[in-house]
């Protein structure tokens, strides 16, 4: 190990060459830029053009993740906004992807189709576009590509015949979910159903990640004028509030939830800072400051480090759900769930809106102290494990989605300021008793 005479003369000899100019310190916004472009050509690159497909990981033999779709047409529009693609280009992309699933065959078959009653299969066939695996019809997946499909909408507001195409499909695409289906005759969502065996019996209660499936099936029957398959949904919010878990960790209070993701994914369209519902009113606050709690406490559990890791502290944090050395799983603190030293950058970067000041210093610690056993052709991948001297070596969609997103709602609020122009998001939040934030005259 080298000295600290070693590390002195280093720190010495670039505060001579910074001095004489020959070192350059990349500012915060040169990093986001670099940042977001290189999670944006993982959905630029990772997708088959012929049908829009995009891959889970960056592996040859990955199939598509219909989640990794949703964050990728989003992506199209922050990379035309930022002019990393042309807008023709991304128009063409964005088309070609929604009449895939729009032209897909669907029915209750175990083989041969894409999805059934206006759900998606979890996992796709690259090529074929048909069911992967033996996997489920799932109701978070087809959420996450379905916010994707509600941004195309709202971007392509131009004249340009493939403009009021891409409108027509979206609005077909969520029109055309059977949403009272997928409860089951229940008041909160299946998680999925498999034609083999039916539905799952776990189901979206209490906060995570599925928020946004819950604001969807309140607000999307009739929200251009047409009734749902089967009518309105009987879900209800209270429904879903009534599993909600109040906890105080490190000083912090607030609904808890243990892996990161599950405080990011639904924030990355829906704007809750000047929002919120009866439950968080009651408490005082939004979604927006309980995720900006959940990401506080985490970084404090990991300068407490209760399991002792080599690296853990105010620089390195991020639990989540990520591949580790045992496999893929759902990391999170507090409370500690399944923490075996494995951090993901996702979980900073998800998070920069909330907490800039925790989480932009942690993702340029990552990237400087690292380099590249942590940093792909898409930017870092997916997690690493100082404890065990594990590193990642595939980059993750539904990483890089939360890290380009998030990143630009931080930096200039775009996604959210489409998405709440949306009928579907504005009439699911109505629905579900959100109102303005502070109290407003």
């Amino acid at each position: 190990m080298p000295s600290v005479s070693w590390f002195l003369r280093c720190a010495l000899l670039l505060i001579c060459l910074s001095a004489r100019g020959q070192v350059t310190v990349e500012s915060d916004e040169a990093f986001l830029d670099r940042l977001q472009r290189a999670s944006f050509d993982y959905f630029w690159k990772e997708a088959n053009p012929t049908n829009g497909l995009i891959r889970d990981r960056s592996t040859p033999n990955s199939k598509c993740s219909i989640a990794a779709v949703g964050f990728g047409l989003s992506a199209l529009n922050v990379g035309i906004e930022r002019g990393w693609i042309s807008r023709d280009a991304g128009r063409t992309r964005v088309l070609t992807t929604l009449r895939t699933f729009a032209e897909g065959r669907q029915g209750p078959e175990p083989q041969g189709t894409i999805g059934y009653r206006g759900w998606y299969y979890h996992f796709l066939e690259m090529d074929s576009g048909l069911r992967a695996w033996k996997c489920e019809l799932s109701s978070i997946d087809t959420a996450l590509l379905l916010a994707g499909v509600l941004d195309a909408r709202e971007f392509f507001t131009g004249e340009h015949p493939d403009e009021g195409r891409i409108r027509n499909l979206a609005e077909t695409l969520v029109s055309r979910v059977d949403w009272s289906w997928m409860t089951d005759a229940q008041k909160t969502f299946t998680m999925g159903w498999h034609p083999e065996s039916g539905f799952l019996r776990s189901r979206w209660q209490g906060y995570n990640e599925a928020m946004i499936l819950v604001l969807m099936g309140l607000g999307a029957p009739g929200a251009w004028g047409t009734a749902a398959p089967s009518g309105p949904a009987p879900i209800t919010w209270d429904a879903w509030t009534a599993g909600y878990r109040w906890r105080t960790h490190y000083g912090f209070s607030y609904v808890e939830f243990a892996p990161l993701f599950g405080h990011q994914y639904s924030h990355v369209w829906v704007d809750f800072r000047d929002r919120t519902d009866p439950y968080l009113r009651s408490r005082g606050l939004t979604y927006f400051e309980n995720s900006r709690r959940a990401t506080l406490a985490q970084q404090a559990y990991c300068v407490a480090n209760p399991g002792g890791f080599p690296n853990y502290g105010p620089l390195e944090w991020g639990l989540t759900a990520c591949d580790g050395p045992p496999g893929y799983g759902a990391r999170g603190a507090p409370p500690a769930e399944n923490d075996d030293g494995t951090l993901a950058p996702t979980a900073a970067g998800g998070s920069l809106p909330f907490a800039p000041e925790i989480c932009l210093p942690t993702l340029r610690n990552f990237d400087t102290k690292y380099g590249s056993q942590l940093w792909g052709p898409y930017g870092f991948r997916d997690a690493f494990n100082r404890a065990q001297n594990w590193w990642a070596t595939d980059t993750l969609g539904i990483d890089q989605g939360p890290i380009l997103l998030m990143a630009e709602n931080h930096r200039t609020g775009s996604v959210w300021r489409r998405m709440m122009k949306s009928p579907v998001i504005r009439q699911g939040l109505e629905r579900a008793g959100f109102t303005a934030w502070p109290e407003r005259p």
